[in-house]
């Protein structure tokens, strides 16, 4: 599908980018978005419009919202919405940093660069805890059914919702953890990637089952870990064709539904949060005209 940017649906790169920026005071966001236009092509670079840059414009896309923000026993899941987010991805931290300074410099003097996450597979696939992650990702047809619009007209067609979350674990605590516990938070057997029937009913996996929902609740996931000087965790980016489904799981695992909280914030927690809409591609550049660009 030639109406679809492309990076949604390939596998994880080696390495990547993840820039959030917020709207100056004065901003032109048309001016910014179709210098945007013009850089992104939906491959090594994907971009999601925050809710205030859409309502700057004075439109608004159907299902975009902004970020819910929980409050649970011992821990916070924050809501800190952004203007806009690109994900840059490839096999070169070096050209991203060069790919990073473009963009940067295209949106001035509207959009600034707040925020700037960097990325990179972990062995095959792996958070840094050691455990396989999107075990349970949608394939081929299945995983377009998940994560894109369809049959909603033109200049929505194509496009895309994203969840992104920055967790930061902490490894001291996991490692205090014996190896059969630390599968019990997890609801699967770290040397095999079996999932653990008996598993309690906080195990993330039993949680998050995207078949036990009703209506069920897939999810495209492409997260990877991050790290910097002292800290480390998982960037968390799930693709949905609404944001219905990621919520439904976000609210199990906080124990809005039963009081059971994930056994994931035993040892990670969330610093960020913030919903895009992606925008669907047209002759190889953003198509931005749902929202008047």
């Amino acid at each position: 599908m030639s109406d679809i940017q492309q990076g949604i649906l390939a596998d994880v790169p080696a390495t990547a980018r993840h820039l959030f920026f917020t709207s100056t005071p004065d901003n032109q966001p048309a001016r910014a978005l179709r210098a945007l236009a013009n850089l992104v092509e939906g491959e090594t670079i994907v971009a999601g419009l925050g809710q205030s840059l859409v309502q700057a414009l004075g439109k608004n896309i159907p299902g975009l919202s902004v970020f819910p923000r929980y409050a649970g026993v011992g821990f916070d899941v924050p809501s800190t919405p952004a203007a806009l987010w690109c994900w840059l991805r490839g096999d070169d931290r070096g050209e991203l940093l060069h790919l990073t300074r473009q963009i940067e410099h295209a949106l001035v003097p509207d959009l600034v660069l707040t925020q700037t996450i960097d990325a990179f597979r972990f062995q095959s696939g792996r958070d840094l805890t050691g455990y396989e992650d999107g075990t349970e990702n949608p394939k081929g047809e299945a995983a377009i059914d998940a994560a894109i619009v369809k049959d909603t007209g033109p200049g929505l067609d194509g496009a895309s919702f994203v969840a992104v979350q920055q967790w930061l674990h902490n490894f001291e605590h996991f490692e205090t953890m014996q190896p059969e516990e630390q599968d019990n938070v997890i609801g699967r057997r770290r040397r095999d990637n079996q999932e653990i029937t008996d598993a309690p009913p906080s195990a993330h996996v039993k949680r998050t089952a995207q078949e036990s929902f009703d209506p069920e609740a897939f999810v495209l996931r492409r997260s990877m870990p991050w790290a910097d000087d002292k800290r480390a965790g998982l960037v968390f980016v799930a693709f949905g064709k609404s944001t219905a489904a990621y919520e439904a799981q976000l609210a199990r695992m906080v124990g809005a539904e039963d009081g059971i909280s994930d056994a994931l914030f035993r040892f990670t927690r969330p610093i960020t949060g913030a919903y895009f809409w992606c925008p669907p591609m047209k002759k190889g550049r953003l198509d931005l005209s749902a929202i008047g660009i």
